[in-house]
């Protein structure tokens, strides 16, 4: 049953891909054009009118915005997908937690292509490839866990109040702005820099420009804590979807 249920996720993965690039005319082009263009704003008010980017702010703002899309989608797509799932949630008995599975994967796959992209952009700039790169994979691993731990609460909870998804997209835009995505955190003033140290995503992000940009490891006893925070998160939000389960066929009529 497992075996199948992962065959699923991965077959319905690939079918969610193929769907969304048959409904956008842009198609794969549009994955990469909507970052670029929240980019292309940041850079115009951070660095152009505020003169508060600095020597580094193009690969800087690049690497803050790729990983963070990465991360908003998947809590966003994610935990919106039990919702407007539904129905099929009603007439297939299926785990409700396939549903976020499928659309975070999806997200992971797109973050892929962008972040090839990225890595040639890098190059360009004078950031080629560096021996730090093995690291890549255990600071996404911790990306994808905290998201994923994220998506999972908020798919246990959206079902039952679909309000919450207003109040949630700007929690996510007030975490963006409070996690060096679009600054960097030198510039907040030292007696509120040990804060925002606690928050993971400023974790993750520093960690990332260490190494695409500095080639250097991340830093390990912080990634760690995002770890821990990650997996109590995802325990928690794999046990509330299981919970609530029972209650979301109700929910589709």
């Amino acid at each position: 049953m497992r075996r199948h249920l992962i065959e699923l996720i991965l077959f319905s993965t690939y079918a969610e891909l193929r769907a969304e690039t048959a409904r956008n005319y842009l198609g794969l082009i549009w994955w990469i054009l909507e970052p670029a263009m929240m980019m292309g704003a940041f850079w115009l008010v951070f660095d152009v009118i505020l003169k508060s980017g600095g020597p580094d702010y193009i690969p800087f703002l690049l690497i803050g915005l790729s990983v963070w899309q990465w991360m908003k989608s998947c809590m966003t797509h994610g935990g919106y997908a039990i919702w407007s799932n539904l129905p099929m949630v009603r007439q297939v008995p299926l785990p409700p937690l396939v549903f976020p599975l499928i659309a975070m994967l999806s997200d992971t796959v797109k973050f892929a292509f962008i972040f090839a992209l990225l890595v040639l952009l890098l190059w360009a700039l004078g950031y080629p490839p560096n021996g730090s790169y093995w690291a890549l994979p255990i600071l996404f691993g911790a990306v994808f866990l905290a998201a994923a731990g994220v998506g999972f609460l908020i798919s246990a909870l959206v079902p039952l109040v679909p309000d919450l998804r207003f109040v949630i997209e700007q929690v996510l835009t007030v975490v963006m702005f409070l996690s060096g995505v679009v600054f960097p955190l030198s510039q907040v003033p030292p007696n509120l820099q040990w804060l925002m140290a606690l928050n993971p995503v400023a974790v993750v992000m520093d960690d990332a420009r260490l190494i695409l940009m500095h080639n250097q490891l991340p830093n390990w006893v912080g990634l760690s804590k995002v770890y821990l925070i990650s997996i109590v998160l995802c325990t928690v939000g794999v046990l509330a979807v299981r919970k609530l389960a029972p209650r979301f066929p109700k929910l589709a009529g």
